[in-house]
């Protein structure tokens, strides 16, 4: 496979944030007087508004916020964790190895600006990328193709000379519907949904240009 543009997701692909998420969505359950029956309450990929939509009937939880309301408390929650987010293993290798090659490195992700800003900053690596693309400049958010449309506009790009990084099946879907190349990051092998990207791998170590080639 011939690529030009490497894209990728930021929750759960280039950082290792999916607790950080679960605990967000647990306490703000528990300020509504709830008890998360998990971990992970919410289901990872989706928005926090669908999140939510699912979650207030499930735990019959009654209130007069609204689904905005809710997701800017999710993301106050979200917020204070910041600092104790990390990257994932390998993931700044492979972009530094990808850049070198003249690929254009770009971050897709449905977290707003103001939020994912926080967390590059914070990693220090806000200039890995070339590009940027955050839930504030879509409408709808993954499994909708809009944010990959809106990279492929923006860059004026061939889809089929882009590949995506995701760690969820609405972000698979999305990428896959936007006619691109999806590789998905399982490092406990045991998501089964993802199997639907074109490769998995376990680690980021596992992306080689034989691998690219023979997607």
């Amino acid at each position: 496979m011939k690529i030009s543009t490497a894209i990728f997701d930021l929750d759960g692909t280039v950082i290792d944030s999916e607790d950080v998420w679960g605990r967000a969505f647990c306490r703000v359950l528990k300020n509504l007087g709830a008890i998360a029956k998990s971990e992970h309450p919410e289901e990872p990929g989706f928005s926090i508004k669908e999140s939510w939509k699912r979650l207030i009937p499930e735990y019959g939880i009654k209130t007069e916020k609204t689904l905005d309301e809710l997701r800017s408390l999710t993301y106050s929650e979200y917020e204070k964790e910041i600092p104790q987010i990390g990257l994932q293993d390998n993931v700044v290798d492979l972009i530094e190895d990808l850049k070198e090659s003249g690929i254009v490195i770009v971050l897709a992700t449905g977290t707003i600006w103001e939020i994912a800003d926080k967390i590059m900053r914070n990693l220090k690596i806000e200039n890995l990328f070339d590009n940027i693309v955050t839930g504030d400049e879509v409408l709808n958010q993954k499994p909708d193709p809009e944010i990959f449309n809106k990279v492929i506009e923006k860059l004026d790009v061939d889809p089929n000379e882009c590949l995506v990084f995701e760690d969820s099946l609405p972000g698979i879907l999305a990428a896959k519907e936007a006619g691109m190349k999806v590789i998905a990051i399982d490092p406990t092998g045991e998501n089964a949904k993802l199997e639907e990207a074109h490769q998995v791998i376990g680690s980021f170590s596992e992306v080689t240009p034989k691998v690219i080639d023979s997607l």
